[in-house]
């Protein structure tokens, strides 16, 4: 016999929606089941007050519509107790808390924060956590210092830098469940509760039966064993998902990257990425146990790299699209997208129709580019493609084109950056983007990130990292709250800009000359080879010169830096790091040209000359080095001079295989702040200033040496 119910509530049944993926609140089984806190409780609940549920795993937005609708009775799915949610949906007892801890070094005596006084403590940027401590500091005395990432934060309290952390409590006791050397010492602050709804003003028996089934399974130790059985903790202190793939644990993964597509990768001021992929990967790796090395070569490049075995996955805003996963294999998708049209802020182009006989421009690879080519017929219009987002909204600002066609949430964030164009069309083409390792490849890794976003939707760590970089609500095509990556107060001033880039633009100086130097040397000793055999007797060896010149100078420099870095070892299977690949490249083209200046300054020293050594009875290498070479040298000195000056223009080019040198450093540049003229300004007066110096170089040589 029930207790405390007729027979009558026995049999009634309530439609209950919940999410589809939200472990470890409600996730299918190995056996397709839906299990999870939230189905547990629920299904406990129901038992305890004698009725049934029909648990509909809709996605949460469906089944907060749905219940809206009145199309079922109730919802839980992790679902945040806030005043908006209120207005509309009655909530049930709070089932589920979460707030901010402070933690300490495991044999650390600090227990307490009146313990912190003059003490060093280390926050992460940007969470609730860095907040809360910010707001208590003054009270208790402590001073803090920031980290971008938990991993970092974690290490300084563990060797010592600092005394303890505050970070959000799942991802701590996450942490502390992986084997960090760490405590938590304080009780959970600034708390937030999950609670389970159902429509406003209706269904009060069912929220009533709720609340009383909860209260008895907190009671009984049923809740408890819920929690525990997935968490492996008890309801006061429990945690997100600590679910992980332990194939990948300790693993170092070679990551590919766009260079310029905010709000999902860029450098910020310090030259260190990030963004939405850039940080759900981080937290993704984090909460998995493995370590990514991010490489931004670019869009192309990236799936290149990725095709070729480079590198072991790629995430850049990239749409999950059929033609895709024949080559890719994707994870879950992490964000939902679609296609804008954008023109100039002062244009009267409001629609497709109007782009007749136009020139609209669009990002090569891109899902843009791809709905763009689909409708180019119909419409009408040409298009133009660029590789990178910033060349084109200018070129629209300019008004080469008329329109481009972008990524909504990357085409709002342009724009609340300052770039002067205009949103004319609603979302077109809508789609997921998603992680992708090569086809058959790397089946470990795809596995651990779908276990490690899932993990991030239930701890709340998803909702903060797109909040942090279009607003609270980070699907929504109307989010007015500015992107925390918007500086307002920056000087753009040129002066401003080499202030707040100075660090940036020093590295990538100092990684052009570097590569420069080594590539001169190498192409130097290559040339001399290759030209001294041009101007041997032997027709073997004028024929492999001519041909080594022919084929290495007529290539064209960019594609035979894609050719080495992704086309060989996509034969091979063999990685190529990208700075070695930059430096074959040029060898090979630089010392293309090099033989061939070096054959030319041979052949012009006077053929009486060797006739004449010869005569003599030297012998041809003799011959060569002692009377031949010193006055070939005089004339080739010059064009090595100049050859060293084009080796530094053309490691330019080499940005397209992602070496951060000072060109690539001038796009995560402008991918930050959109101030195009200004920043190629800067970088093109920095090479003048380099080849003006080593023009002068080469002027005072030629002049010592006519003297």
């Amino acid at each position: 016999m029930l207790p405390n119910h007729t027979a009558q509530a026995a049999e009634k049944t309530y439609q209950i929606g919940t999410d589809v993926t939200y472990p470890p609140f409600e996730f299918a089984n190995d056996q397709n089941k839906y299990v999870g806190i939230d189905i547990d409780i629920m299904n406990a609940v129901a038992k305890e007050e004698g009725f049934k549920v029909n648990i509909k795993p809709l996605g949460f937005n469906a089944a907060v519509q749905a219940l809206e609708a009145s199309q079922i009775d109730g919802v839980i799915a992790g679902m945040t107790i806030t005043p908006a949610r209120q207005a509309k949906f009655d909530f049930g007892t709070p089932y589920y808390k979460t707030g901010v801890v402070m933690a300490v070094k495991k044999d650390s005596n600090i227990k307490g924060f009146s313990q912190l006084k003059g003490k060093k403590v280390a926050l992460k940027t940007g969470t609730a956590a860095a907040t809360y401590a910010n707001s208590i500091k003054d009270k208790y005395g402590f001073q803090t210092v920031t980290f971008d990432d938990s991993n970092n934060m974690y290490e300084d309290v563990t060797t010592g830098n600092s005394v303890a952390c505050f970070e959000d409590q799942p991802v701590m006791q996450y942490g502390v469940a992986q084997g960090l050397d760490l405590k938590i010492v304080t009780k959970p602050a600034n708390n937030g509760n999950y609670g389970f709804a159902v429509q406003k003003g209706k269904n009060k028996a069912l929220l009533a039966k709720f609340n009383a089934g909860f209260k008895k399974i907190k009671a009984n130790g049923t809740y408890d064993k819920i929690v525990q059985k997935y968490l492996g903790t008890s309801s006061t202190t429990s945690s997100a998902s600590t679910k992980k793939n332990p194939k990948v644990a300790d693993k170092t993964f070679t990551i590919g990257t766009d260079v310029t597509f905010p709000p999902f990768e860029f450098a910020n001021d310090q030259n260190q990425y990030v963004g939405i992929d850039i940080d759900l990967l981080n937290a993704i790796a984090e909460n998995q146990g493995f370590k990514v090395d991010v490489k931004p070569l670019g869009f192309n490049a990236a799936v290149q790299a990725l095709d070729s075995g480079q590198i072991d996955g790629v995430i850049a805003g990239m749409s999950i699209t059929n033609e895709r996963k024949a080559k890719f294999d994707f994870s879950s998708p992490y964000f939902q997208s679609g296609v804008v049209m954008a023109v100039a802020k002062d244009s009267k182009v409001t629609k497709l129709t109007q782009l007749k006989g136009k020139k609209v421009a669009v990002k090569t690879g891109t899902a843009g580019a791809d709905y763009a080519n689909s409708i180019k017929a119909k419409y009408g219009f040409k298009t133009v493609t660029f590789d990178d987002s910033n060349n084109m909204y200018q070129d629209v600002e300019t008004g080469n084109s008329v329109a481009c066609f972008e990524d909504s949430p990357v085409m709002r964030y342009g724009i609340q950056q300052g770039t002067k164009l205009k949103i004319v069309t609603g979302p077109a083409e809508k789609g997921d983007y998603g992680f992708a390792v090569k086809k058959g490849v790397n089946a470990d890794l795809l596995a651990a990130f779908n276990t490690g976003l899932a993990n991030l939707k239930a701890n709340g760590q998803y909702d903060k990292i797109t909040a942090k970089y279009l607003g609270k609500d980070e699907q929504s095509a109307t989010a007015k709250a500015k992107p925390a990556a918007t500086q307002d107060t920056e000087n753009r001033s040129f002066v401003g800009l080499i202030k707040q880039n100075k660090g940036a633009l020093w590295d990538g100086f100092k990684e052009t000359i570097w590569l420069t130097i080594v590539s001169i040397f190498f192409a130097t000793i290559f040339g001399i080879v290759v030209g001294l055999l041009g101007a041997a007797p032997s027709k073997f060896g004028k024929g492999v010169s001519s041909t080594l010149i022919y084929i290495f100078r007529g290539m064209p420099l960019l594609v035979l830096a894609l050719f080495i870095y992704t086309g060989i070892p996509s034969l091979t299977g063999s990685k190529i790091p990208a700075f070695i690949a930059g430096v074959v490249t040029l060898t090979l083209n630089e010392g293309a040209y090099t033989a061939a200046f070096v054959k030319g300054g041979i052949e012009a020293v006077d053929s009486g000359q060797m006739e004449a050594a010869r005569s003599l009875g030297l012998p041809y290498g003799k011959s060569m080095r002692k009377v031949i070479l010193p006055q070939g040298i005089r004339i080739m000195i010059p064009s090595f001079i100049n050859q060293f000056i084009i080796t530094l223009k053309d490691t330019s080019i080499l940005s397209i295989i992602g070496l951060l040198e000072l060109t690539q450093t001038g796009k995560i540049i402008i991918a930050r702040n959109l101030e195009g003229f200004k920043v190629w300004t800067i970088v093109a007066f920095i090479y003048l200033a380099v080849i003006t110096l080593l023009t002068w170089l080469s002027n005072w040589v030629q002049r010592r040496m006519d003297a």
